[in-house]
């Protein structure tokens, strides 16, 4: 059984990124070096990883990735700040 992560980015620009994975090393990686998936952090590099949450299966982090693109600037800065 897979676990699943839930992790925001901060870019190079100070935005906030927000997806899924499974292997958060991995998917950083990706988001710095490849030129595959991800477009809006392709410009945006360098990134950091900020803040996951994990879950138990993919249909939970996606809930979460929603809610959590549903939130203002602010209201994640003060997610990845509690």
């Amino acid at each position: 059984m897979n676990t699943y992560f839930c992790y925001i980015l901060r870019c190079a620009d100070n935005s906030l990124y927000t997806g899924i994975t499974t292997d958060l090393d991995r998917r950083v990686t990706e988001h710095n070096h490849w030129k595959k998936w991800a477009k809006y952090t392709q410009m945006r590099r360098p990134v950091e990883l900020l803040y996951n949450e994990w879950f138990e299966s993919r249909s939970e982090a996606c809930k979460r990735e929603y809610e959590i693109k549903q939130m203002t600037k602010i209201e994640k800065e003060k997610l990845i700040q509690a």
